[in-house]
């Protein structure tokens, strides 16, 4: 008994211990969680030296760039044709705005913080950074598709600085050279498998037409390639899954309606028939195989069965799912006739757009009835309204506003995504994404601050001031890349190069390289 005393009170030390050790453990968890949540709430000085906002006459502007003030640089960086980003110095809208003076004569007031979009910016490059330090510290025998993904990734990032261009603008890139790498490299060296199984309509059945037209246009033109489809499973390095998330959704309405429980279960039942089948599947965990989707649900109908697969998501919501450095976005392309997916592409020159901005659609979500109550009626220039007729007059004067409009508003609905985005582009009219979490098409490559204006949900009550300080020589700039990069929202029935198909599967690609 006297033996046994002290060892009941080791145990009750120990197990204090323990407690103590996990309630630790706990506390330190929940301070990363807070560091981690979306910094430009609470610390500006969390990522640096990315995107900075800065407010000018009270009215916060946001641009990825380094900010000069009376002949100032704050923030000194390398310069390099076509580079964008950390290290890279951009010709902005700062650089444009801040030199401007109310009209008391006083200099503008400046501040930064950091936007979402930097934020994002962060993301990829500490994922890609994760991948390179591990794959130093991985000690296996690689296989010949990793080793020649590996040795495209140490090409992308080490390769030479290219003299020419290809025809690109560099400016419309964070950096052209590596862009250019990258892109040659897949042209190269990818090979893709499409599995045979499922049946129509949900697979194999693309529908071309609408808003969701996008993942149609995909499947069809990946299906009938054959520079990077092969029919030997085990030349693949990557895995397509050839089903339509608006087909499933379709499908399930047109008969006994299905809850999104019963559309998860029959995308597992077809991951379920694959991994019986072949052996790819399980040797990644889906991994290297990848998904084309647009629909709303398509993020929460395959974010657990098929959540370890690259997906290429309409729905980029960063709050809702969606992981960079792993998905990507595909961008939503409103196609009204398949004969013609790009009927009636360009628009009016600067000189011939005496609209300031312009939006129309449904009040969806919580973001668009704010817009419409601010803005509609409230100044000239300023073309605010809800959801105009689906009648052909009525399409006929949306697009006609959108071509006579300098900026094109593109604000988020129930969901993060808009195809007004690609729309605006078509029709030649600078973008203005009010979306916060949304994370832009091809941003990995693509200086989307060279020919969009972003503005946080929270200030579009300051929109037009946002607008209107932005000068006449900034607008044309943007609106020159708006002309440029169109080529790369651009759907062929024949593909060629550097359009919408692939640069959707080069998105892919460059998540498969980092993925190894």
């Amino acid at each position: 008994m006297e033996t046994g005393r002290p060892l009941q009170r080791l145990c009750r030390i120990q197990i204090q211990r323990l407690l103590i050790l996990i309630i630790s453990l706990v506390v330190v968890l929940i301070v990363l969680a807070q560091l981690l949540a979306f910094p430009y709430k609470n610390d500006t000085s969390i990522l640096s030296p990315v995107t900075k906002g800065i407010l000018v006459h009270k009215v916060s502007i946001y641009n990825n760039t380094s900010i000069t003030h009376e002949g100032v640089v704050l923030n000194e960086s390398k310069r390099e044709e076509g580079c964008k980003g950390y290290d890279c110095n951009s010709e902005s809208l700062v650089s444009k705005i801040i030199a401007k003076v109310n009209d008391l004569g006083q200099n503008v007031t400046i501040t930064s913080q950091p936007t979402r979009l930097s934020y994002m910016i962060s993301v990829l490059e500490s994922v890609r950074f994760n991948t390179t330090l591990n794959e130093k510290n991985k000690e296996k025998l690689l296989s010949v598709h990793e080793r020649q993904l590996q040795h495209a990734r140490m090409q992308i990032e080490k390769g030479p600085t290219l003299a020419s261009t290809g025809g690109l603008h560099a400016s419309l890139y964070r950096n052209v050279s590596r862009f250019l790498r990258s892109y040659k490299l897949m042209e190269d060296t990818l090979k893709v498998y499409i599995y045979k199984e499922g049946k129509k309509p949900i697979y194999h059945d693309p529908k071309l037409r609408g808003i969701y037209a996008s993942e149609g246009w995909f499947m069809k033109l990946m299906e009938k390639n054959r520079h990077f489809v092969v029919k030997d499973p085990k030349k693949a390095h990557l895995f397509y899954l050839p089903f339509s998330s608006l087909k499933l959704r379709l499908t399930s309405q047109e008969h006994t309606p299905q809850s999104r429980k019963n559309l998860e279960l029959h995308l597992k039942n077809y991951t379920t028939l694959i991994s019986r089948k072949y052996p790819f599947w399980n040797r990644t965990n889906g991994a290297d195989h990848f998904l084309v989707a647009c629909h709303d649900w398509a993020m929460k109908l395959t974010k657990d069965d098929m959540g370890n697969c690259i997906r290429s998501l309409c729905n980029s919501n960063l709050a809702g799912g969606f992981k960079i450095g792993k998905d990507t976005t595909l961008p939503a392309t409103y196609i009204r006739t398949s004969e013609d997916p790009v009927k009636d592409l360009g628009g009016k020159p600067p000189s011939k757009r005496p609209i300031l901005a312009f939006f129309a659609g449904g009040m969806h979500g919580n973001l668009r009835p704010i817009l419409l109550r601010q803005w509609h009626d409230k100044e000239p220039d300023m073309k605010i309204f809800g959801p105009m007729a689906r009648d052909v007059e009525s399409k006929t004067k949306y697009r006609m506003y959108m071509k006579s409009s300098k900026y094109c508003i593109c604000a988020r609905g129930y969901e993060v995504f808009t195809p007004r985005i690609v729309e605006a582009v078509y029709y030649e009219c600078v973008p203005v994404i009010i979306s916060d979490d949304y994370v832009p098409p091809f941003f990995e490559f693509l200086d989307w601050e060279g020919f969009s204006v972003f503005v946080l949900e929270k200030d579009v009550g300051n929109l037009s001031g946002i607008l209107r300080a932005i000068s006449d020589e900034k607008y044309q700039e943007m609106w020159e890349r708006v002309k440029m990069v169109q080529q790369h929202f651009i759907w062929h029935k024949t593909p060629v190069k550097f359009d919408l198909f692939h640069m959707i599967l080069h998105s892919i690609w460059t998540n498969r390289v980092y993925r190894t």
